[in-house]
């Protein structure tokens, strides 16, 4: 990153943000025809700012734009609450989701894979509560409402994870469903949980060349076919060759299962299609599982999705996009700083630092500003 700049650690942070595009999805979508005051951009600026002040509502955004800071960056010195609630219930989804998608990109381009056996894409999902009074849209359960955020991350060495997809459904539709949505590379290992077995489509999968690691039931009805050699000293306790399911409803390729046990002393089984990596390492990848469990509960301790703006399906699909966009910016920052301090600590320099020279926050996340 250029230090040698008088940007804010706002606008440094921002920056990575690609205005040309924004802006082209703004015309194509007439966001801005007859706006007067409340310009989509200035919109986006408020709500990544909330974002990271964890501001508690529209009432709360209103009253910050007390603040000269806020003023300046957003060409706005003050905004009702009625404006805000009609931007973020009529805005698209799709303009946020592209923005998302844009930064996923560059952050494509800046990563690269050198010791791991192949890349890791992690398929997991996680339900955001809603008020069934006001959210009737989103009713799941008789006395519940919902929305899933279905998820793809990205899993990289020296610890930096990000999500790569991401779709929004109602809390009720089940994970196997978006199974296919999320599957479209040959060139990487799927890791999921139990909630996607599905063995017919494991079959498919396996027979249209994707490759997979999944927890498997321990109830399943398996078949041995052949039983792996182990090392002396490998934490692994079995490796086998099986045929998996009832005569009624059986795989048709064989799978590896290997039964491993966690750090709570838990066995696990797990199942795959890769029978050309150790044991050791099958295990291995399977733990990466944590950084998405991490990841959703990040957003939802750090990112201000528990209590949502608005009521409509757009405002929040909305939140949800820009709690995204304001985890890869971090990300971003945690890569092109080289940094080795975590996606929360980033976060908190930058909230601490939002307004003073971007160099100050820079220094600071590199280890070379004042302790």
């Amino acid at each position: 990153m250029d230090k040698i700049t008088r940007k804010t650690s706002f606008e440094q942070w921002f920056s990575p943000i690609n205005l040309q595009l924004f802006e082209e999805n703004v015309k194509t979508l007439k966001l801005d025809h007859y706006t007067k005051k409340l310009t989509t951009e200035s919109f986006l600026k408020l709500l990544l700012f909330s974002q990271l002040k964890e501001v508690e509502s529209l009432h709360a955004i209103s009253d910050w734009l007390f603040n000269d800071q806020l003023q300046h960056e957003t060409e706005l010195n003050s905004i009702s609450v009625s404006q805000l609630s009609r931007r973020l219930n009529g805005m698209p989804p799709q303009l946020f989701q592209s923005i998302f998608l844009d930064l996923v990109a560059q952050i494509h381009d800046k990563t690269h894979y050198s010791k791991l056996v192949m890349p890791l894409k992690i398929i997991d999902s996680s339900t955001l509560p809603l008020s069934l009074a006001n959210h009737r849209w989103a009713e799941f359960r008789k006395t519940k409402a919902g929305v899933k955020l279905h998820l793809r991350l990205v899993f990289m060495e020296k610890g930096i994870s990000y999500p790569e997809k991401a779709v929004l459904t109602n809390a009720k539709e089940h994970d196997r469903n978006q199974l296919e949505v999320m599957v479209d590379d040959k060139e990487c290992m799927y890791v999921f949980d139990r909630g996607y077995l599905d063995y017919d489509r494991f079959d498919r999968m396996t027979d249209d060349g994707y490759f997979f690691l999944s927890r498997l039931r321990k109830n399943a009805v398996i078949r041995e076919i052949y039983d792996f050699k182990l090392e002396e000293d490998s934490p692994v306790l079995s490796d086998q060759m099986v045929l998996i399911g009832t005569t009624q409803n059986r795989a048709e390729n064989y799978f590896r299962l290997l039964k491993v046990v966690d750090s709570k002393g838990n066995v696990l089984h797990l199942i795959t299609n890769r029978f050309d990596l150790s044991p050791e390492e099958v295990s291995e990848m399977y733990k990466s599982r944590w950084a998405i469990e991490l990841f959703f509960k990040w957003i939802k301790q750090h990112l201000n999705i528990k209590k949502f703006y608005g009521q409509s399906e757009f405002a929040i699909h909305n939140q949800v996009y820009i709690a995204m966009i304001v985890f890869c910016l971090n990300v971003l920052v945690q890569i092109n700083t080289e940094s080795k301090r975590t996606i929360l600590q980033i976060s908190r320099l930058l909230r601490a630092s939002l307004w003073k020279p971007a160099y100050i926050w820079l220094l600071k996340i590199e280890g070379k500003g004042a302790s």
